[in-house]
Formats: C-alpha cells, sequence, structure tokens
C-alpha cells in the first residue's frame, strides 16, 4: 500500500496537514459553530468563512503523571457548626470583587481558542453527509460530459507534449539496436591488440592493420545520432465518455401578498443553502427557478432572490409552469428530476385540492424527490393537509414546517439527509 503525504504550505506558511487534523479532531464542536452560525448570517453572507470559538475543557489535554499512592495517617478536624440538613450561608464578598463577568480567581488564565474556517471548509462542513435521494445514472450524455484521459503514446503530435523521457528511452534503445554488433567487434578487436603489444616479436604490420580496423569501426558508431525523430514520442490524450447523473431541481417560491418580509428571507436563505449545495455537490445540474402569486413564471437567478412583485395567491399556477417546463425540456427518462416548493401555506381553498391532483398525477410519477416547506406560525392551511396525505402515501414527498431561522438549517438536512445504503 502507497501513503501519500500532503506536505504542501498553505497562503499563511501552515502546514495544510496540521490544519486538516485539527479539524478532523475538534470535528463535532465545528460543526455545532457551523449550524448555529448559518442561522445569525444575512441572505447576502452565506458563503464566506467563519470564526469558530472552541472552549478551554475541549481543549484540555490528557497527561501521564505520578500517582499520590502509598499509605497516608490523616486526621479531619471535626465539625461543630453544622448538623445534617443545615443550609450552608454564602460566603460574603471580598471587596474588589464586585464584578459580575467570569473573572479568573488564580489571577491568571486562558481565553478561549477562535479557529478561522475558510469558504470551502465552511460549505465542506456545512453540506456534509447530504445528497440528493434516488440520484441514478441515466443515459451516456454525448454532447457536454467528456474527460480528457492519458492513452499512451504515439509517433507524432504537437512539441509541447513530447515525452523526454520515453524518447530518450527510444534513443538508448535505437543506437544499441544499431551498434551492438560493431561494439562486439570492436571489443573483439581491441583484445586482440592488446595480445599483439604484450607479444615480443615484431607484429608492425598485424598492429597497423587491427588500428585500422578499429578507428574505422569506432567511425561508423559515431555516426549514429544521438537522437533521430524516429525516436521522438508524444504523450496522446483522448477524450472519454462519462456516465452522467443529469439533475435539474425545479425551486418554487411563494411570493403573494400574505408572504411577508421575514417569511420571504427566511425562503430566501433556505433557497440560497439549496443553490450553494446544488452547485458545489453536482457538476451536471440545471436550477429552474419559478415565482407566484396568482400567475407563475419562471425567472432568472437575481429576479428570483429580488424581484419586489407580489400579489394573490394560487398555488397550483406554479405546478401547471413545472409540468410544462418539464415536458418542453427535461425527459424525465434522461433527466432526474427534483423540486422543492416553499408557501406560508396561504392558498385559494378551492385550489389546494387542486394542487394535491397535479401533484399526485402529473409531478410526483415524474420526479425522484419534491419537499414543500411551510413557514409560518400559525396553523397548518389548506395547503399543508392536502400535501399531508400524499407525504403518508409517497417516499418522493416530504414536507416541512419551519417558524423561525433557526429551524432552517435543521429542516435542511433533514431533506437531503444521505441514507444509509441496505445490504441486500
Amino acid at each position: 500500500m502507497t501513503n501519500f503525504i500532503d506536505r504542501r504550505l498553505n497562503s499563511k506558511n501552515k502546514s495544510t496537514v496540521n490544519r486538516q487534523r485539527f479539524i478532523r479532531r475538534y470535528k463535532s464542536q465545528i460543526k455545532q459553530a457551523v449550524s448555529e452560525a448559518v442561522n445569525k448570517r444575512g441572505v447576502t453572507d452565506i458563503t464566506s468563512g467563519e470564526n469558530i470559538t472552541i472552549t478551554k475543557k475541549d481543549l484540555n489535554e490528557p497527561v501521564f503523571h505520578q500517582g499520590s499512592g502509598g499509605i497516608k495517617d490523616r486526621v479531619y478536624p471535626g465539625n461543630d457548626q453544622f448538623t445534617s440538613g443545615d443550609h450552608i450561608a454564602r460566603p460574603p464578598q471580598e471587596q474588589g470583587q464586585d464584578g459580575q463577568g467570569d473573572a479568573s480567581d488564580s489571577g491568571e488564565g486562558d481565553d478561549d481558542f477562535v479557529f478561522t474556517i475558510s469558504k470551502d471548509e465552511y460549505l465542506h462542513l456545512l453540506f456534509e453527509d447530504l445528497e440528493l435521494p434516488n440520484l441514478e445514472k441515466n443515459q451516456l450524455d454525448k454532447v457536454t460530459n467528456y474527460k480528457t484521459v492519458r492513452a499512451g503514446y504515439c509517433a507524432e503530435g504537437a512539441a509541447s507534449n513530447i515525452d523526454i523521457v520515453k524518447s530518450l528511452q527510444g534513443s538508448i534503445a535505437r543506437r544499441i539496436a544499431m551498434t551492438a554488433d560493431k561494439r562486439r567487434k570492436l571489443k573483439t578487436l581491441e583484445a586482440e591488440l592488446t595480445l599483439l603489444e604484450q607479444d615480443r616479436h615484431d607484429n608492425t604490420l598485424a598492429k597497423h592493420k587491427l588500428i585500422t580496423a578499429i578507428g574505422n569501426l569506432k567511425e561508423k558508431i559515431s555516426k549514429v545520432p544521438f537522437i533521430d525523430s524516429f525516436d521522438l514520442r508524444y504523450r496522446h490524450y483522448a477524450k472519454q465518455a462519462l456516465p452522467t447523473s443529469k439533475a435539474v431541481m425545479f425551486c418554487i417560491m411563494d411570493v403573494s401578498g400574505s408572504m411577508d418580509q421575514a417569511t420571504k428571507d427566511i425562503a430566501k436563505r433556505f433557497y440560497i443553502l439549496l443553490y450553494l449545495f446544488l452547485t458545489r455537490t453536482y457538476k451536471t445540474i440545471d436550477v429552474v427557478y419559478i415565482r407566484h402569486h396568482t400567475q407563475a413564471k419562471e425567472v432568472n437567478e437575481h429576479e428570483f432572490f429580488y424581484s419586489q412583485e407580489t400579489g394573490g395567491t394560487i398555488a397550483s399556477s406554479a405546478l401547471e409552469l413545472m409540468i410544462e417546463i418539464m415536458t418542453q425540456r427535461y425527459n424525465e427518462k434522461e433527466w432526474n428530476v427534483y423540486g422543492a416548493q416553499a408557501s406560508d401555506g396561504d392558498n385559494w381553498a378551492d385550489d389546494s385540492p387542486h394542487c394535491q391532483q397535479l401533484m399526485r398525477e402529473s409531478i410526483l410519477p415524474k420526479t425522484r424527490y419534491f419537499s414543500y416547506i411551510e413557514i409560518s406560525q400559525r396553523a397548518h392551511q389548506s395547503l399543508w393537509q392536502q400535501y399531508a396525505q400524499l407525504a403518508d402515501t409517497d417516499d418522493a414527498f416530504s414536507i416541512e414546517h419551519i417558524k423561525t431561522v433557526a429551524d432552517i438549517y435543521p429542516v435542511f438536512r433533514a431533506l437531503f439527509k444521505r441514507k444509509k445504503v441496505q445490504a441486500a
């Protein structure tokens, strides 16, 4: 087994490995701080880093030390002031201790440790263990989803793709193959010449012939070029098609007059979390934004979050527009279709049963998962009651209730919590 240890330094010249080890060690405290921080942030600053405070008690290190041991005799003073059941009076407060803070009584102490995590670390901890439910790999996307992979070597290519090591290996092999016979002969002739030089007899003519032959062989060997165009090898790349999990998420938000600004801010926070989760976790995913009051309209990201348009409430208009877009652009055989609807639950009474019918007959059969989030502190309205009947019978449909900002992240995790795969 091969272990790779990352020794690269981060921007502050501190070891990235140590930083990752620290995050793993105090992961529970950091994740708790991240979940609390997301509820305190504004809509626009949810993607920045965060300062995490770890209390002193969590930083204490266990140590080995010499125990007291041995046998000791102690004499304890008797009790002449209290009997069983007496209440001990609070000791009198000393001068100079009138403050109400947490000052140390020992004269010194340590502050809580403040640890800053980056944007990427913050988002990783925020969306860890989350996934789109029931995601399946559909047909091979032949248009956009390819990756470039190494595919060996070739004899022709761009100069920037020359593999020097492979080319030199080819050069050595060629020169060995072309000069091996000559080098063997050269070695034999040099050995004969050595024997003649050791002979005491006059062998001038024979020596001359051997020297001439050796010179001719060396000249022929030297004429073999060190590198030849035949030796050059280029790195070859090929495009490989990838099995894709194409997915589309429909984000439906009620912007009717009953949705006050606080309720809209909660809905925006939820959808910003959803958008960050989708774009960070999945590369091949479309997001369709639909706003509705009495009429529904497909809008872009900016208009979805910042438009001031308002009106009455007909929730079925958004569902009908979703069905129309699915039919035109997102075939359920090729796409994993998801939906999320946020509303305060206020809807025309006659329209709520129609919403249930559209959901049951036209949307749920074509979607992997659909979630309805009701943002309200009132009793549940007719839309919740109609949707609750679907949630009881279809696992691909879920409903959640958000009352305050603090409920957003727990509800979000409940909707997209990664499910453990059960062994067959």
